[in-house]
């Protein structure tokens, strides 16, 4: 299926949609950023276009002000813009991330593309199309020329509005009589419709999911309770409607025929697919032990078992089970609004498999300045309730015990995918769905992204890996959805995640299951650090704090084909920096 006409539509969330744009470029190699104004930028001018809105026309510095491979946030009339400068030739994006507003001239430019110095996102620095997740919009992409030693930006003023820009996107056409069906709602579910109606599919779309909401940001979930969905939501309900995209709320699947091409609902619905994507995401682990189903013992999953924990644990004794990134951020969430939050690890120390022990425990003191306890290397024993069946405490096994008025479970996940246990799809032990480079099962139209699947990480040599992280399910949801369209694609991004402490993040970058050693540059007990994960000689992940952008020029590197030794790193840990 190739692509076709698209419509341009506006968004009543004031995105900007594609427009044809004039501008020109090309790609660079070596990455440079530079914020200042150029002293030569002129007054900005405007006159009005054919279509009545005006043109904003600025010089913005000369030609020489700007290394190859540098960028540079400008004025450009009321708004601003990034200019790129690649082998020679300028272009000027948007200057924020879409994901969350990073200032974008704070990345890093790299073959052809900007990636975000915060949460990875990727933009191409000529066209400014997203090229990689987290987030669903491209930036803008402004006009550049160059009129002796002057370059000039021009945009029109409602461009300049909105550093989003949403790609032309087609809709259903009743000439094509194909359905490609999605079950699930998260992050691979939403990139997956729009890539489809982006690359010009014109079938019937439905989003099958059984939560209450439309598609939104999983990741806020731990860290804002209180918020509904929403307001979590990636895309207001008009966007789908407008697209021809159909979500199907509440609909838990039970069974996959894929003889007859057709999933059956809980709900005793059923619909007919010629594609399928199967991204149904994890379920909570709820550890089986005595008191495991009182009232108050809560696992974390949707808006509504955010604002219940956030309600129930106001003012209250809250304790909470697993000392990984999903505990640590509710723990950082009651400091100050709970009587005490307790915190129990198995591990001795937070983050210890993911991390490791010495950011880990830097991270634990800065937790107990804020009046969080932490009761580590033990495990609950069992939790004891009331007359009315509601939790009071937690028992450990060293004979500790908990005051608890709310407890939360936050000790990981495993593959929704009990519904496919008697289908013909194949699954790995753990229940993940076993996918190959295409995200496409041992069936050739059915597809599997996110939590669920069991994929071949190009980075570690198509060793196969299960990540549950956001910025894997939404470059899953974008590859699947090429392949369903026969593009023959090859997932080969860089796993990257973060995390939010009291307003303090860490970065990641990579794949360090099986790490053998850590260097660490910095000091993590200053909370200032870049942390190199290595196994054998080769380092496999970067971490930091405040340190940016060096997680994000890692994922850029190992991108580029590079690999990064611990020697290398041990000798000068700038140097491999130079060589992007």
């Amino acid at each position: 299926m190739g692509s076709s006409s698209s419509k341009n539509r506006s968004n009543s969330d004031g995105t900007a949609v594609d427009a044809p744009d004039t501008g020109k470029g090309v790609g660079a190699s070596k990455t440079s950023a530079s914020s200042k104004k150029s002293p030569s930028t002129k007054a900005s001018k405007a006159h009005p276009s054919k279509n009545g809105d005006s043109v904003v026309e600025v010089t913005v510095c000369k030609v020489d002000d700007l290394k190859d491979g540098e960028m540079r946030e400008v004025e450009v009339g009321s708004g601003k813009a990034l200019l790129v400068k690649q082998l020679g030739v300028f272009s000027a994006i948007g200057h924020k991330c879409t994901h969350y507003g990073a200032p974008l001239v704070k990345g890093v430019l790299c073959n052809g593309r900007i990636r975000c110095p915060w949460h990875g996102a990727c933009f191409n620095a000529t066209t400014g199309d997203i090229e990689d997740f987290p987030g669903l919009d491209s930036v803008a992409k402004y006009e550049v020329r160059v009129d002796g030693d002057d370059v000039i930006v021009t945009s029109t003023k409602k461009a300049l509005e909105s550093f989003k820009r949403i790609k032309n996107m087609s809709c259903k056409s009743p000439e094509v009589d194909k359905t490609i069906l999605i079950i699930g709602g998260g992050g691979a579910a939403a990139t997956c419709v729009e890539t489809l109606r982006q690359e010009g599919f014109k079938g019937r779309v439905v989003i099958a999911t059984k939560e209450k909401h439309l598609p939104y940001d999983r990741t806020k979930l731990s860290k804002a309770l209180t918020s509904s969905g929403e307001e979590l939501a990636l895309r207001k309900p008009d966007f789908y409607n407008v697209y021809d995209v159909e979500v199907q709320t509440g609909m838990e699947a039970t069974e996959l025929d894929t003889l007859l091409n057709s999933v059956t609902f809980k709900n005793g619905k059923s619909v007919n697919f010629d594609t399928l994507l199967i991204a149904t995401g994890g379920i909570p682990i709820v550890l089986d032990i005595p008191g495991h189903d009182l009232k108050n013992v809560c696992i974390l999953r949707s808006p509504e078992d955010a604002n219940y924990i956030a309600e129930q644990g106001k003012g209250k004794n809250v304790v909470i089970i697993g000392t990984s990134f999903i505990g640590m951020e509710m723990a950082a969430y009651f400091a100050g609004k709970a009587s005490s939050v307790s915190v129990v690890g198995r591990s001795s120390a937070p983050y210890i498999a993911s991390l490791g022990e010495s950011i880990g425990k830097a991270l634990q003191k800065m937790a107990e300045a804020k009046g969080i306890k932490f009761y580590l290397s033990s495990n609950p024993e069992r939790l004891n309730g009331n007359d009315d069946g509601r939790i009071t405490e937690v028992v450990l096994k060293n004979g500790e015990t908990l005051p608890a008025d709310i407890c939360i479970m936050g000790v990981g996940v495993r593959p929704s995918t009990g519904f496919l246990k008697e289908s013909e799809i194949s699954l790995n032990t753990k229940g993940a769905v076993i996918v190959d480079k295409f995200l496409r099962t041992n069936k050739p139209n059915v597809f599997a992204a996110g939590d669920i699947a069991q994929v071949p990480l190009a980075m570690m040599g198509d060793l196969e890996v299960n990540i549950g992280h956001w910025q894997v399910a939404s470059g899953h949801g974008r590859i699947a959805a090429l392949n369903m369209l026969d593009q023959e694609v090859e997932l080969d991004s860089v796993p990257y995640f973060w995390t939010m402490l009291f307003g303090k993040s860490v970065r990641y970058a990579g794949y360090n299951a099986g790490y053998e050693d850590i260097v660490i540059v910095g000091n993590p007990d200053e909370l200032k650090f870049a942390a190199y994960y290595i196994k054998g000689d080769k380092v496999v992940a970067v971490a930091s704090m405040n340190s940016d952008p060096v997680v994000s020029r890692f994922a850029e590197f190992i991108a580029s084909g590079k690999e990064l030794t611990k020697s290398e790193v041990q000798s000068d840990p700038e140097a491999w920096m130079s060589r992007l």
